[in-house]
């Protein structure tokens, strides 16, 4: 037995420190995924009444517009990262996720104040904008850099385990919401129950990350990160490759994120009639066994590499998501198999995300690297999913599961291109 196997044999993960890294990544996602997910009850409260449709694309409007401050966000605090340091700018975006949750769970309706109402919801959501905007960069980066390059799948998949669970958390409570109070209630005070509960999670989120240790990469390359000069400009000057790949991959999976986690909730009630608890209940059960598949499919990666999986994930995603989509409807069978296949596919790419994009980036570069350009990327195709999937749903029942499809096989494209990183030491 050679001493590397031995060990490899004796390595134990540090679970404490990945689920305080982790757990902060938990209370961003709760957050953002409660304004997509109660979205049609507080719709009303913050535009004027009369038209319902009218008030959700506003609402999504504003949710889309808020995706466009996640790039400046990701500039800003995936910079102040790689310069200042991982922990303190995973804690500033805890403090900013959960000040806008609580806003919003306060804040007055369009009748008591008029349109000073949607203009305080955007600013909210700008707030948690420019937060998710380094969130996703930077705990990815702490976790890729604290993981030994044989087991960097398995640490990975912890940031989407704790993804996973918040969003679980956020559409169980939406059942249970959906069984305990009836429509006028949800859409009176009800809404308001989940983004106050975000603020609970937020003094959590920020004990647990303040215990975390800097990582060694950072302490190594903080002098030369400083010193770089136009750092958003030498991304793509010097590591132009690395940004399309993260492009390429990145508007896959913001497509299957927002669409399954999302949009589908909306629109499998209003378009396909179906119940809003059985909606809740199938969600729930899809995003269960997407938790539960995390770990093997980091710990596959670690093996087989991290190339087979994106394969997998964006060709089958091509070829399955439009027949998917004729299951939705009002019987729970067929949601259960849209978002168990949906979201069973996804974590082939979820489980090895924060590895796959902190290996494409230098450490100096890996917070802005990441931050920006995942960003953008998001923004542009997450950010609007909810609201094309209400636009196209006017003009077809499957047009929108079309564009998903077409981005799969582009990202399929893109992933050929991919040298695999397996066991790779980071830059």
């Amino acid at each position: 037995m050679t001493e590397s196997t031995v060990q490899e044999q004796r390595h134990r993960l540090p679970v404490r420190k990945l689920f305080a890294a982790s757990a902060g990544n938990a209370l961003e996602w709760f957050d953002w995924t409660i304004y997509a997910t109660f979205s049609i009850y507080f719709a009303g409260a913050f535009f004027p009444a009369g038209n319902d449709t009218l008030a959700l694309i506003n609402t999504f409007a504003t949710y889309a517009l808020a995706f466009f401050f996640r790039p400046l966000g990701g500039v800003l605090l995936g910079r102040f990262a790689d310069t200042r340091g991982r922990k303190p700018a995973m804690i500033l975006t805890i403090l900013l996720m959960a000040g806008g949750s609580v806003a919003i769970g306060l804040l007055p309706t369009f009748a008591q104040v008029g349109w000073l109402a949607p203009i305080l919801l955007l600013l909210a959501r700008v707030a948690q904008g420019l937060s998710l905007g380094g969130e996703v960069s930077n705990a990815s980066a702490y976790l890729g850099e604290i993981a030994p390059p044989a087991r960097r799948g398995r640490y990975s998949a912890f940031f989407y385990i704790s993804t996973g669970s918040a969003v679980l958390v956020a559409t169980v409570l939406g059942f249970v919401l959906a069984r305990t109070l009836d429509k006028a209630q949800l859409t009176a005070w009800g809404w308001r129950l989940p983004f106050l509960l975000g603020g609970v999670f937020g003094l959590v989120g920020l004990w647990l990350r303040r215990s975390l240790a800097e990582t060694e990469l950072f302490e190594q390359t903080k002098t030369k990160a400083r010193k770089i000069e136009r750092p958003l400009l030498t991304t793509l000057t010097h590591h132009p490759k690395a940004v399309g790949r993260l492009v390429g991959f990145t508007m896959l999976s913001t497509l299957c994120y927002y669409t399954f986690f999302s949009a589908l909730t909306s629109f499998a009630v209003k378009n396909r009639h179906a119940d809003a608890d059985a909606v809740f209940l199938a969600l729930s059960v899809g995003t269960a066994l997407f938790i539960a598949l995390q770990y093997p499919l980091g710990a596959l990666s670690d093996r087989f590499g991290r190339k087979p999986q994106l394969l997998v994930w964006s060709g089958a995603t091509a070829v399955v998501v439009v027949p998917l989509s004729t299951l939705i409807g009002p019987g729970i069978g067929g949601l259960l198999v849209v978002f168990c296949v949906g979201l069973g596919l996804y974590t082939a790419m979820t489980s090895i995300a924060p590895a796959i994009m902190s290996e494409l980036f230098p450490t100096e570069l890996r917070g802005l690297g990441i931050g920006a350009w995942y960003n953008l990327t998001v923004a542009i195709f997450g950010g609007t999913a909810p609201l094309l999937i209400t636009l196209f749903g006017a003009v077809s029942q499957t047009l929108y599961f079309w564009y998903v499809a077409v981005g799969a096989a582009i990202a399929f494209a893109v992933i050929l291109t991919l040298p695999e990183t397996k066991g790779s030491e980071l830059r």
